[in-house]
């Protein structure tokens, strides 16, 4: 699956990734003043004639043996324990309807089976959140640990579950801190890591700018990519300082680039960028005054 948006191998192809404490309320120093207390009331308060020999009030045996024994020898679950346990099946049986049969993981034909039974397109901005939910380390690829930890971060269990958690999910990469957490896992997400890659392939970086930005496209993204694309001789790569920049230069500079300065520390690919696109506009500009002034003389 070469354009599946969790990986991304082919240059030329269109691309197509947990932690919840469980807080545990100690009343450990209640019940000890709680206990303190029957003993020195049993002590002090209670003659011997109300203590039977083990040590427990007559009272209390009353009441104990008139409520039916729940102990049959097996210890009863912990109904929550009992429901994760059960969720844990779930997505066991969910992984191990999609995983390689040879590799303890979903690869790249499993995932394709799985975005079809989600109803996305392996392309899209959807399947690129969920790998970063997940956590993905590489493209096309879900470890079982991955799947696991990824299913219980968005609280789904099943296909349905997890369609129904894609609102949400968009929404919260709408969010500026979540949306800069997804757009650095983007840089990550599409290094080849068995080659131990460290800067994107211009074709890799192009194609995931235009997915990362899906729902909040910046003015000057397409200008940034026409340079790109008009100058493949002299980038080769983008690094992670490029990239991680970009999204700072998209909400610090305008639209026209006129508070952009060379004298600021911006990666000297967007000083290129910026004399470049400058130049592009002012020969736009003269070409425009050029057919103007050749409309006006034909209609004299």
């Amino acid at each position: 699956m070469g354009q599946c948006v969790t990986k991304c191998k082919n240059p030329s192809s269109t691309l197509g990734s947990k932690n919840g404490e469980r807080e545990s309320g100690s009343k450990s120093h209640s019940k000890r003043s709680a206990v303190h207390k029957d003993d020195h009331g049993s002590a002090c308060g209670k003659s011997p004639g109300d203590i039977l020999v083990n040590g427990t009030k007559k009272a209390d045996a009353a009441v104990e043996s008139s409520q039916p024994s729940t102990f049959s020898g097996d210890i009863k679950k912990d109904p929550v324990t009992s429901a994760e346990e059960s969720s844990l099946q779930r997505i066991g049986e969910l992984f191990r309807r999609y995983k390689d049969e040879r590799e303890d993981a979903i690869l790249e034909e499993g995932m394709e089976r799985f975005c079809n039974d989600l109803c996305v397109d392996p392309t899209e901005f959807k399947v690129l959140v969920l790998a970063w939910k997940f956590q993905a380390a590489t493209m096309c690829k879900f470890t079982r640990k991955e799947f696991f930890e990824g299913c219980k971060a968005i609280n789904a269990d099943s296909i349905d579950g997890i369609c129904a958690r894609f609102p949400s999910l968009l929404n919260e990469a709408k969010q500026e801190d979540k949306f800069k957490d997804l757009y650095r896992f983007t840089f990550q997400f599409g290094l080849d890591s068995e080659e131990g890659q460290r800067s994107l392939h211009r074709e890799i970086a192009i194609a995931l700018w235009k997915l990362v930005f899906t729902q909040n496209k910046p003015p000057i993204l397409d200008q940034w990519l026409h340079f790109l694309v008009e100058n493949p001789s002299g980038i080769k790569g983008i690094s992670r300082d490029t990239w991680n920049m970009f999204l700072n230069f998209t909400q610090v500079i305008g639209p026209d680039l006129s508070n952009y300065s060379e004298d600021e520390a911006w990666p000297s690919l967007f000083d290129t960028f910026v004399e470049w696109e400058m130049e592009r506009r002012k020969k736009e500009e003269e070409t425009k005054c050029i057919l103007s002034s050749d409309t006006e003389a034909e209609q004299t």
